[in-house]
């Protein structure tokens, strides 16, 4: 299969799902190509951009994985281009 470039935007809502969403991110690192986090305090919520360079299916995986922690949506979004 092959790589796609994708983006996976992240609204963190519960600060007790950080640590597992972390640990996520962590396990599909190879395929991260940076990372970019908000805290908007005055909300009480964490705005993460992950930018990758992953096949199709792992992109779906983390970003699945993602938003069925308590308190975490993720929307992932592809380049058209598979390269």
């Amino acid at each position: 299969m092959e790589n796609r470039v994708a983006i996976i935007s992240i609204i963190v809502e519960n600060q007790d799902s950080v640590a597992a969403l972390n640990e996520i991110l962590h396990t599909f690192g190879q395929y991260i190509l940076g990372r970019m986090g908000i805290p908007y305090a005055s909300r009480n919520l964490g705005i993460i951009s992950v930018a990758l360079d992953a096949p199709t299916d792992i992109i779906g995986s983390i970003t699945g994985k993602l938003g069925m922690l308590p308190g975490v949506s993720a929307k992932s979004l592809m380049a058209k281009k598979a390269k």
